[in-house]
């Protein structure tokens, strides 16, 4: 009888599965070292193809700026043979002028720009017979586009001005948010203005002097008030005088910059009044001498005059 067949021991199988697996080891790091490598090739092939393609490009732009510059070159000379050929034909003409002109010489010949126009238009045909096309004006054209489509998505920038209440709140004097800015050519004056104030026809009091600052406030509101106006038909802020450096006209004809003085209603009830003509509310009107003024239906009126006024 033949012998029967024993199965492996413990420490048999356990030496079997420890080479096992460590050939399965040595196969996945074959694997993966196969991997890498043809990751390599790739990246080298690509490198590869991304420099012969810039070589390319670069050989292209060389040639299409030789041709632009052989052409500007041909250009330059034909330009100098069509002007020393008119030099020359103008020279006969003056040295034959008891001769007939010669009409086959004069049709001959051609101008300096019908030169070029006519190389211009060769040009153009040869192009549009399979030349390839200009690299600089494809990349110009990409750059523009590029551009527009930045400008597009570019967001609006902060705007850090003043505006509603906080603008109000920078406006004020006295707790009180005043209706009336100066504007930048706001100029103390150099003449001295005064107003007289007579009611009935009849002076009341000394003359205001208006001419210490730049711009002088009428109005109810004694606490804002340059000039009140106690009237009850004259509004809190009725109206303002503002000096402004302007461009004028000078006795001589030459223009210059003066200081005048303007007026201007600010949105009252009962109006202002011009030598007896109602203006215009938000509006700066300019003040001559002699003007009176006056304010709602006030019975005052108010004459500008200045120090060099004729009595």
């Amino acid at each position: 009888m033949a012998p029967s067949s024993r199965s492996p021991s413990p420490r048999t199988k356990r030496l079997r599965r420890a080479q096992g697996e460590k050939k399965e080891t040595g196969r996945s790091r074959e694997r993966e070292d196969d991997g890498r490598g043809r990751e390599k090739r790739n990246s080298r092939e690509r490198d590869g193809d991304i420099g012969r393609d810039w070589d390319r490009e670069r050989k292209r732009d060389w040639e299409v700026g030789d041709k632009r510059r052989r052409s500007g070159r041909e250009d330059t000379e034909e330009r100098g043979r069509a002007g020393r050929d008119d030099e020359r034909y103008s020279r006969g003409r003056h040295e034959r002028s008891t001769s007939p002109p010669d009409k086959s010489r004069r049709s001959s010949r051609r101008s300096p720009e019908r030169a070029i126009a006519s190389r211009q238009d060769e040009g153009s045909n040869a192009r549009g017979g399979g030349e390839e096309p200009n690299v600089e004006e494809d990349s110009v054209a990409r750059m523009r586009a590029v551009e527009e489509a930045l400008a597009a998505k570019k967001k609006e920038e902060p705007s850090f001005e003043l505006s509603g209440k906080l603008a109000e709140e920078t406006n004020r004097y006295r707790g009180i948010t005043l209706l009336f800015n100066e504007p930048p050519e706001a100029r103390k004056p150099s003449e001295r203005w005064r107003l007289y104030v007579f009611k009935d026809g009849e002076p009341l009091n000394e003359p205001l002097c208006l001419h210490r600052q730049s711009c002088y406030l009428f109005g109810r509101e004694r606490r804002i008030a340059d000039i009140p106006t106690d009237h009850p038909s004259c509004s809190k802020q009725h109206a303002v005088i503002q000096y402004r450096e302007m461009e004028k006209e000078k006795p001589d004809g030459m223009m210059g910059k003066q200081v005048k003085p303007y007026i201007m209603d600010l949105g009252s009830t009962n109006k202002t009044y011009i030598n007896e003509s109602p203006i215009e509310p938000q509006r700066y009107y300019e003040l001559f001498e002699k003007d009176t003024i006056k304010f709602g239906n006030s019975s005052r009126e108010y004459v500008l005059l200045h120090e060099n006024s004729a009595e």
